[in-house]
């Protein structure tokens, strides 16, 4: 097995997931791609010379605990959980079915509570002073009426990531969140594509910008190295200053 930290991605077959595989790899660690993309997490696996690529969906609990189990028998103990994978599924909020709202939360919350849970008890086991980052949203904070499922699941992370930094502080495993913003990946592709959305998104991030999902992927890294060693149960907003402005020009 590796001597290197290992740490696991969930979602990291492109985007942010991808981003942040690439921002630990150059902090030293060994990454394992996790996704539902089953040709998409082989390819950014081979691309990154990952330790793993496996494919996962996380809104699926026995496929996530047969992801843990590999994992442990294949490379070991991870030394950090980045539990990135997520959906939106936009919709009227009238005519909002329960089934794409469970498959939301099932994904978004749920599969972030598992993979949070097994990887936790992996360190605690190994005995590893590890990191937890959740991949929380701005609209833990500020909603949009067409993702009421998205909303209520980023709001979720944000209180299930005090709960874990709590209940594994004990054992010096930190669990923290980034809230991104407007973020150029394939969820923003259509309001890129908008100029008429694009100029309403703009009007509230006062950077003026959508980031990259490399800027990302670079307060993931921090937050599971030992820069922010006294960090947790935090979520913090790299958003461009939008939770700070309270009205648009």
């Amino acid at each position: 097995m590796t001597t290197k930290p290992r740490a696991l991605i969930t979602g990291g077959a492109q985007g942010i997931g991808y981003a942040c595989a690439e921002a630990l790899i150059e902090d030293g660690f060994d990454v394992i791609l996790a996704d539902i993309n089953a040709d998409g997490v082989a390819k950014a696996g081979a691309a990154l010379g990952a330790l793993g690529a496996i494919p996962c969906d996380m809104g699926d609990l026995e496929q996530i605990r047969a992801m843990f189990a590999q994992i442990a028998a294949d490379c070991g103990p991870v030394h950090a959980l980045v539990n990135n994978a997520g959906v939106a599924m936009p919709g009227d909020f009238l005519s909002y079915d329960v089934e794409t709202f469970d498959r939301v939360i099932n994904i978004n919350l749920r599969g972030v509570f598992l993979a949070t849970q097994l990887a936790a008890n992996m360190m605690v086991d190994a005995k590893i002073e590890g990191a937890i980052v959740n991949m929380s949203s701005i609209n833990a904070q500020v909603a949009i009426p067409a993702i009421p499922a998205y909303c209520a699941s980023k709001g979720g992370v944000m209180q299930l990531t005090k709960v874990a930094a709590l209940a594994l502080a004990k054992h010096n495993i930190r669990v923290n969140a980034v809230g991104p913003g407007s973020i150029d990946t394939e969820m923003m592709a259509g309001v890129n594509a908008n100029p008429e959305a694009f100029k309403t998104a703009m009007s509230r991030t006062p950077l003026g910008r959508v980031g990259d999902a490399r800027e990302i992927g670079d307060v993931v890294a921090f937050l599971c190295s030992k820069k922010s060693s006294y960090v947790t149960g935090e979520t913090i907003y790299a958003d461009g200053g939008r939770l700070g402005l309270n009205y648009t020009c």
